[in-house]
């Protein structure tokens, strides 16, 4: 390996997955955001549950924890993981409007699941905008972030 924080490439510069073999497990927590602005009638829609598609956010919250659980399926070099535990949780803000997406995800392993939260997040979106796009095509996702990581070598981090 090579001296770069970039360790999913090799010394010689190409890509690989890295081996978390020898590492320890423990408890990783992983916390990630994001948001949907809409137009106030489509967030109506979604808030009186009268989508012509049905249950706007309960549809985008099993789609996000199945997101989640494929983590490593949809991102080349990612590890499977076992997962323990993803939470998904929707607000709303009628003054936005604005849909926001909070998503916990947890496991007992030897990698983090920062990428598990980032993934359930940006699909439980996706699956908000696939829902509604027929009223609002101009729906926009915004500010999709890791909010808090915790366990492994690196510790705790919290987004400033």
């Amino acid at each position: 390996m090579s001296d770069s924080p970039l360790t999913h490439f090799d010394s010689a510069g190409q890509a690989h997955m890295v081996d978390v073999g020898a590492k320890a497990e423990s408890s990783r927590l992983a916390r990630a955001a994001g948001s949907i602005s809409m137009q106030p009638a489509t967030l109506a829609l979604i808030r009186d549950g009268s989508a012509k598609k049905g249950d706007v956010l309960g549809v985008a919250r099993i789609a996000a924890i199945q997101a989640a659980k494929r983590t490593g399926e949809l991102i080349p070099l990612c590890h499977p993981i076992a997962l323990t535990r993803v939470s998904v949780e929707f607000t709303i803000d009628a003054d936005a409007p604005v849909v926001h997406c909070a998503v916990t995800a947890e496991c007992s392993g030897r990698t983090g699941v920062e990428m598990e939260a980032l993934t359930a997040a940006t699909v439980g979106l996706l699956t908000i905008y696939d829902m509604c796009k027929a009223v609002d095509r101009g729906m926009r996702i915004d500010n999709v972030r890791l909010l808090e990581k915790m366990g492994g070598k690196s510790g705790h981090w919290q987004a400033p």
